[in-house]
């Protein structure tokens, strides 16, 4: 269940920057505080390659990210980084423990381990994913709106079901 959720949002990301003209995906755009659409792709997808790379040490840290700018300017790289961590998914179906590490104060060196597994970060990377891309939506509404979303984009799938209950009721 977590990986189809995954990869569908995966596939989300995947259409919409499909869907996006080369000039705006690097465009500061004002509903995104002057960030780019495309530093919102690479940071979701970050996160992805973080767990990505957790399964060879047992260590994830979402902090010591690469913040890799071809990711967020080069929109045919954003989809082979989408194809890779897709695969990642297919390979990878089983739970397996991690170390969670994360830093919470200002200052260097506090980062504090914690006891984690696979399917927990890759849910956190669901919510994570879902959360940027709600920020996406504004934005392409209101600055890229000749893309076209998918319907659920954006929305938590708490939110779809509780949506769905309250329709029939």
């Amino acid at each position: 269940m977590l990986h189809s959720s995954a990869k569908d949002l995966l596939s989300q990301l995947d259409h919409i920057i499909d869907s996006c003209r080369d000039e705006d995906f690097a465009r500061p755009l004002a509903e995104l505080s002057g960030s780019t659409f495309g530093q919102h792709i690479r940071h979701t997808l970050e996160f992805f390659i973080c767990l990505y790379d957790a399964k060879n040490d047992g260590l994830v840290n979402y902090d010591q990210r690469k913040h890799d700018q071809l990711i967020e300017t080069d929109r045919k790289l954003a989809r082979s980084v989408i194809d890779s961590i897709r695969s990642f998914l297919d390979e990878n179906t089983e739970d397996f423990e991690l170390t969670f590490e994360a830093n919470y104060s200002n200052k260097e060196g506090q980062d504090h381990p914690m006891k984690s597994s696979f399917y927990r970060e890759l849910a956190y990377n669901i919510e994570h994913a879902i959360h940027h891309m709600a920020l996406l939506k504004v934005a392409v509404k209101q600055s890229l709106n000749y893309i076209s979303l998918p319907e659920h984009f954006g929305v938590a799938s708490s939110t779809v079901r509780y949506r769905a209950s309250a329709k029939s009721n």
